[in-house]
């Protein structure tokens, strides 16, 4: 990966913790990062908003001393702050006992009057390492703050979001959230991300040899993570040189594997090929032009024609349907050693065995489920990140946890969470046409996981650029676009 990724790391809470054990053993003091910290949440809160009377919620840890901090910032701006904290101040300790003690004002109970008359809320009650529901008390003076209206700023997470995991325990919504170093997967996963409203990353003085000694597994998708290794045209090169796909289409559904095969050459595979049933032959040759469309006139005719070495790359499951003969097409494109991209249907049919798959899966292999079809084959217990990585390693594939917070998990323990997915993809054909940009990727080359998290994170982008209105089969005309962009 290159050199951007650093960049993109995220942190689970037990790494949070070990960098600042590490950066205070570098020489640098807890009571220094909780004053950045604390420094950081005012300034963001003063590039957004005028003076207004504020009231800082703190709670009994690290997360409300720098609230405090915040607090005594926004003051020395003269903005107006009430400060109320969960317990009582002698019962503080360290960092936070420190920048409590430097606050000039009262500390009034945590009650949900020290709303009145707030018109911004600091949220800095509990931090990404809550593993617990909120209490009853705190709860109700979050929500009371959302019943109002009132602008709400959190610190590190809106209380009650997981950092780990971004389940929510009776979190409300944040507008801002100000997080510090590296974001962790709550900040990504949902609900935790729709939570967390806008979202910045502060820098508090970490340093990076510090997070050189954090054996990082997970990352925010983007274009540091893999541009490097997005195929590149070559001015010596020809349509062989750039790979030369095979996708198995199925009758009477047809739409989804053309988009798919549509998506697979607009992703730059120099030749694409479709095999389908002879009588949908005449449909699919109507509709492709750009793609090469071949008869399959028995079962055998995939074995057969996977003796062309030529092609690179191989895909089945849009509209193929969940017949014995998906399963044994699919069988055999895994014992071919070439990469293939199952989805859709070739997944479903092994449900009732799914051992058999997983003997069969050689690498590379992509699978790209959506969470119905994760559960026919996997275990769908705990959270998403949790899951999409069991299942990879069970399974020796690359797993594509499709959805708004879509997961990239590797069998070696790697993964990667996108965020750029609008709700406009939510619409019939899209996950297809994801499988099709994979097998583009593929077909020239490229590292599965790499080309797994491009392909998602290019089908966001192709969607954020149209916009209302999209329908699946626009994807694929999009993506030149977006790859030019990224030139």
């Amino acid at each position: 990966m290159s050199p951007g990724i650093e960049t993109s790391a995220l942190l689970r809470v037990a790494q949070m913790q070990e960098a600042d054990r590490l950066t205070e053993a570098a020489g640098i003091s807890g009571r220094e990062l909780m004053q950045n910290a604390g420094t950081a949440v005012a300034r963001e809160a003063m590039a957004r908003w005028s003076a207004r009377r504020v009231a800082v919620l703190c709670g009994p840890g690290n997360n409300g001393g720098d609230g405090f901090v915040a607090a005594s910032v926004l003051k020395s701006a003269g903005w107006p702050v009430r400060v109320a904290l969960v317990g009582h101040v002698g019962a503080l300790h360290g960092d936070a006992a420190f920048h409590a003690a430097r606050w000039t004002g009262p500390v009034e109970p945590l009650d949900a009057r020290v709303l009145e008359g707030a018109e911004l809320v600091v949220d800095a009650l509990f931090g990404a390492g809550l593993s617990r529901p909120l209490g009853a008390d705190v709860a109700r003076v979050l929500h009371a703050a959302a019943d109002r209206g009132i602008d709400l700023v959190a610190v590190d997470v809106p209380s009650g979001v997981m950092g780990d995991t971004g389940e929510s325990f009776d979190a409300v919504k944040a507008s801002l959230t100000v997080t510090f170093t590296r974001k962790k997967p709550g900040h990504l996963l949902l609900p935790g991300r729709h939570l967390c409203g806008t979202q910045v990353l502060a820098d508090i003085g970490t340093p990076a040899s510090v997070l050189g000694r954090i054996d990082i597994d997970t990352w925010e998708n983007g274009p540091a993570l893999w541009r490097h290794q997005l195929p590149q045209i070559e001015a010596s090169g020809n349509k062989y040189t750039r790979g030369h796909a095979l996708l198995v289409g199925g009758y009477p559904t047809t739409g989804a594997a053309r988009m798919a095969a549509r998506a697979c050459a607009r992703m730059g595979a120099g030749l694409t090929t479709i095999a389908v049933p002879e009588r949908a032959l005449d449909v699919y040759a109507a509709a492709l032009t750009s793609i090469m469309v071949r008869p399959l006139a028995s079962a055998s005719d995939v074995p057969h024609l996977l003796g062309d070495r030529r092609f690179s790359a191989l895909m089945i499951g849009p509209g193929a349907g969940t017949g014995a003969e998906t399963r044994e097409r699919a069988l055999a494109m895994l014992g071919s050693g070439r990469p293939v991209v199952l989805d859709a249907d070739a997944i479903t049919v092994f449900a009732q065995d799914p051992q058999v798959l997983f003997t069969a899966v050689r690498d590379p292999c992509v699978l790209t489920p959506h969470d119905g079809e994760f559960a026919r084959l996997f275990d769908a217990s705990g959270d998403k990140l949790t899951r999409a990585r069991r299942a990879a390693r069970e399974s020796k594939a690359m797993i594509v946890l499709k959805g708004a917070d879509t997961v990239i998990a590797a069998p070696d323990g790697r993964a990667i969470i996108n965020d750029n997915a609008p709700p406009t993809l939510a619409t019939g054909g899209s996950g297809d046409v994801l499988g099709g940009m994979i097998l583009g990727l593929l077909a020239q080359g490229m590292d599965a996981f790499a080309a797994a998290a491009a392909a998602v994170w290019l089908h966001g982008a192709a969607a954020r650029a149209f916009g209302p209105g999209l329908l699946a089969e626009d994807l694929p005309d999009l993506l030149p676009g977006v790859l030019r962009q990224l030139a």
